[in-house]
């Protein structure tokens, strides 16, 4: 009875661990990338959009450099304990590939999607009082299903990336944040007039919660699950091990 009661201490422990882990990394990298926003639109000069107020060229490149420093920065101080996911659609990923428990995965979303609310209501608080800052909307002339594809072939880059540096045991973890931050940097560059840039449920979901904004919310769910999961595949069938390819698809419900 007391080995059951230790086991399932240690269970608990381990994924409330894992929790604040990715609640702690994803706030810093949606604080980051919301404030670094509100700078960008309030730096002159900017003009405006259908009534919002939009950043210059040299505004587009301040936001998407904020966004992939706060990514490599939640990274760097996370990485070693969670992974440093900040992204459902990565954790999902994973999840499907065998490296993160099903458990340990509720727990890392779980915690993401508050670290994400939290963030932006802190930036919305303290920091830069804008109506709707932080909020991705799709602007494509193809709507949400341009949207939606958009977010699929950036996400299979991310996920690619992330699988190739961290979770590939043969990879550089050294320069996972450099890559990571790159991509999303790029992500960021390509995307932001058109979907907000987001690549990332929990970037979105935050914002959404906060100023109430759920038009085509689903599309920044789908898009980056499949474009995650598609990444997952290609880089698992192509460059993963034998280990690697035969656990693709098991799930676990171990913490780890």
């Amino acid at each position: 009875m007391n080995g059951f009661a230790s086991r399932l201490g240690e269970f608990y422990a381990d994924n409330l661990r894992g929790f604040a882990a990715e609640l702690f990394a994803t706030f810093t990298f949606v604080f980051i990338g919301v404030a670094v926003t509100g700078a960008a639109l309030n730096a002159p000069p900017g003009y405006i959009i259908s009534g919002a107020s939009m950043p210059d060229g040299a505004g587009y490149l301040i936001i998407a450099l904020g966004h992939g420093i706060g990514i490599a920065a939640g990274y760097i101080v996370i990485g070693r304990i969670s992974g440093g996911h900040m992204n459902p659609a990565v954790t999902i990923a994973t999840i499907l590939s065998g490296h993160t428990g099903l458990i340990r995965g509720i727990s890392y979303i779980l915690g993401q999607l508050a670290g994400s609310a939290l963030a932006v209501l802190v930036v919305d608080q303290y920091v830069w009082s804008l109506s709707d800052l932080g909020v991705q909307s799709i602007e494509m002339s193809g709507g949400a299903a341009h949207g939606l594809v958009l977010q699929v072939i950036l996400v299979f880059f991310l996920v690619f990336v992330i699988f190739a540096t961290t979770i590939d045991k043969r990879g550089n973890p050294v320069i996972a944040p450099l890559a990571i931050g790159m991509v999303i940097f790029v992500a960021h560059v390509i995307g932001y007039t058109l979907t907000g840039g987001s690549v990332n449920p929990a970037r979105t979901f935050g914002p959404a919660l906060i100023h109430g904004f759920w038009e085509d919310h689903w599309v920044y769910w789908v898009g980056p699950i499949l474009g995650g999961v598609a990444g997952a595949v290609f880089y698992v069938i192509l460059f993963g091990t034998k280990q690697d390819r035969d656990r693709f698809g098991t799930i676990s419900f171990k913490t780890n």
